[in-house]
């Protein structure tokens, strides 16, 4: 399977897809960099009327509701809609879903109006999505209960989509085939937004590859290889997330021998 990520890895390189995100203030900068060094091309506009141009031209559409308002909400569907029209991959991050009403009036709507090709969450907004108490305080999960592997492949059929849970072990699944991942490292929750970060790669992926659970492997891999790599030379936190967009930039393929990804 090694060899198969390193085709997907490649191919976002070679095509550099359009990204185009409307994502969360907190994060969109390192959205944008990560986005770039994952070998996509970065677009941040949530103006409706700019969408409207934007959207037709892209390879992928990323919707982050980190920062909820009602104008991004609007073009959140807006964009939603129109990449869905012309058969451009939409990657749905449903942050803090669980954690207010309104954030889970919108990320049920999104999901219903929208109907994005991947949902992608922590594994207390998956489970919230899925029916199931999860922990979830302001936008980080604290605690779920259930099967991950089992909750996300049934999200998965419910929606005809690819599904994304993301914790100390990832688990992602289509409906039909569900993959553990174990790469990773702690310092990813010891900054701010590598969750976002992850959604802006899964879009380069998506935008070059097409939507599958195995794309989606891939780009989850490389992420987490590259902050394994990080993590071994950082001092703390802010060392590890310049030394996260150097790595992902610099991945080689043989890299990619390091993934820890079972089929379940």
């Amino acid at each position: 399977m090694v060899s198969s990520y390193a085709e997907f890895m490649d191919k976002v390189r070679e095509v550099h897809p359009l990204v185009h995100h409307i994502t969360n203030y907190v994060t969109v900068n390192d959205c944008a960099n990560i986005c770039i060094c994952s070998g996509g091309a970065p677009v941040m506009t949530d103006e409706a009327k700019d969408v409207r141009g934007m959207v037709p031209i892209a390879s992928a559409v990323v919707i982050n509701m980190g920062t909820l308002n009602e104008r991004t909400v609007k073009s959140m569907l807006i964009a939603g809609k129109i990449a869905k029209e012309k058969g451009i991959p939409v990657i749905f991050d449903a942050v803090g879903a669980g954690a207010t009403g309104y954030r889970n009036e919108v990320a049920k709507d999104i999901i219903k109006t929208v109907k994005p090709d991947v949902i992608k969450g922590n594994d207390g907004e998956i489970s919230f999505l899925s029916g199931i108490e999860g922990g979830v305080r302001g936008v980080d999960a604290t605690s779920t209960s259930g099967d991950m592997g089992l909750l996300v492949k049934d999200l998965a059929q419910r929606h005809g989509c690819v599904v994304v849970s993301t914790g100390k072990i990832d688990h992602v699944s289509d409906g039909d085939v569900v993959y553990e991942l174990s790469n990773g490292t702690d310092l990813e929750s010891a900054v701010s937004g590598t969750g976002c970060m992850l959604s802006s790669v899964l879009g380069s992926y998506a935008g070059a590859n097409g939507v599958s659970a195995e794309a989606m492997v891939a780009g989850i891999t490389a992420f987490n290889i590259a902050a394994e790599k990080s993590a071994a030379d950082a001092k703390g936190p802010g060392s590890f997330k310049v030394g996260l967009f150097d790595n992902l930039f610099n991945l080689r393929n043989e890299d990619l021998k390091d993934a820890k990804v079972k089929q379940l």
